[in-house]
């Protein structure tokens, strides 16, 4: 039996969904991570599954200032374009900066004030649309992804249980797309696979259900004979700091059920550090399923671990600063307002507060950064924006 089959139905019960209904998404998901083509579907059968009228995946690209709507449905095409130009000033990416991966929101939340912001009257209101709900699932360099759904106004906001099964979602959805761009490729064809993985950065290992190792590309073996981070012990991966190889152990067992496993688990992926600062992130994918198993079947494996080095820059300028001088979302918000030259008054009327909260959120953040003057605390901010830089 399934560790979701023997799970309490009255936890199903309360999102409205069977644990096999649930499953099925979770393993189309996992399919897209090593056919990209597929998300289109699979972002309707999320969308679906949680009674959404639209939804699809969101690339905002820091670098160019711009948004692209990937696998959309159920938008018309000027809405898209309207979300396109206000995006950078929306809820959403001013959320996502302090948010974790796969922290799931919805602009019906109370914090969020959504009837009463601008973005609401300008971009949602005029093209039928009620809420939308959303998770941050991918930060690389100068990009960042979304995965989002929204419903029109003939149907209710979202409630608790429909943020519930989307965050059950989110991790597995964050993991997919976290080893689509660790591949960097559109497609999987056995023919080529190996070629295909040699040309990979990212370290590969293909191992069996009892952990053995099968396979390694040219990357992982140098990872490997390096043996800072990880080694091989009785031809199982072996991380040499503690905690990471017993979590790495656990996340391979969890990953050859993962299908059927508990996806409430919020882990997709293991810290590997190789005790001087440095070290790995590792991304685990079950392949014994679905599309999965056709395209990785010659090396008779059950879970592809990818192993690559994290990266260091901070994905989106104000992260860095929110997250050192302790500021609320709230709080970031409105900062975030203020960079792009808007008056309070512009602030308060955008994101749906008083001018009273405005400042209020102000002397909290002069006294949290040692600043006194809303000059001052912008040019701190901006002098703690990592530079973009050439490339």
């Amino acid at each position: 039996m399934s560790v979701l089959a023997s799970a309490a139905p009255a936890h199903f019960e309360s999102i409205g969904i069977s644990p096999r209904e649930l499953s099925e998404v979770i393993g189309a998901v996992y399919d897209c991570a090593l056919d990209p083509l597929l998300w289109p579907g699979a972002c309707r059968r999320i969308s679906d599954l949680c009674e959404s009228t639209g939804g699809g995946i969101c690339v905002h690209d820091l670098r160019q200032v711009q948004n692209d709507q990937l696998f959309v449905f159920g938008y018309q095409p000027e809405f898209l374009e309207k979300l396109g130009s206000q995006y950078a000033e929306s809820p959403m990416a001013v959320s996502d900066v302090v948010a974790n991966i796969g922290d799931v929101s919805a602009l019906s939340m109370a914090q969020f004030h959504l009837r009463e912001g601008r973005f609401f009257r300008e971009v949602l209101e005029p093209f039928g649309l009620q809420d939308m709900m959303w998770f941050p699932a991918l930060r690389t360099g100068g990009r960042m992804a979304s995965l989002h759904a929204s419903r029109s106004d003939a149907s209710p906001r979202y409630q608790a249980h429909d943020v519930g099964l989307f965050s059950l979602l989110a991790p597995h959805v964050c993991r997919a797309l976290a080893i689509s761009d660790a591949l960097d490729i559109r497609a999987l064809h056995s023919e080529v696979l190996e070629k295909t993985l040699d040309g990979l950065a990212a370290g590969v290992f293909l191992t069996a259900r009892d952990g053995r190792v099968v396979y390694m590309n040219r990357a992982a073996e140098q990872q490997v004979k390096s043996g800072k981070s990880v080694r091989l012990a009785n031809n199982r991966l072996a991380p040499t700091d503690s905690a990471a190889r017993a979590a790495l152990s656990k996340a391979i067992d969890q990953s050859t059920r993962d299908d059927d496993a508990d996806v409430r688990a919020s882990e997709h992926s293991v810290a590997v550090p190789d005790g001087v600062g440095g070290g790995y992130i590792a991304t685990l994918l079950p392949i014994e399923s679905g599309q999965r198993r056709g395209v990785l079947a010659p090396f008779a494996a059950s879970v592809a671990v990818f192993m690559q080095d994290p990266i260091q820059a901070p994905p989106m300028p104000g992260e860095a600063f929110a997250r050192l001088h302790k500021l609320t979302g709230g709080e970031l918000r409105v900062l975030l307002s203020l960079a792009q030259g808007l008056g309070g008054m512009e602030v308060a009327d955008m994101l749906g507060i008083s001018e009273a909260t405005v400042r209020t959120h102000l002397q909290h953040m002069y006294s949290k950064t040692g600043t006194s003057r809303q000059s001052d605390l912008l040019r701190v901010l901006s002098n703690s924006a990592p530079p973009l830089g050439v490339h």
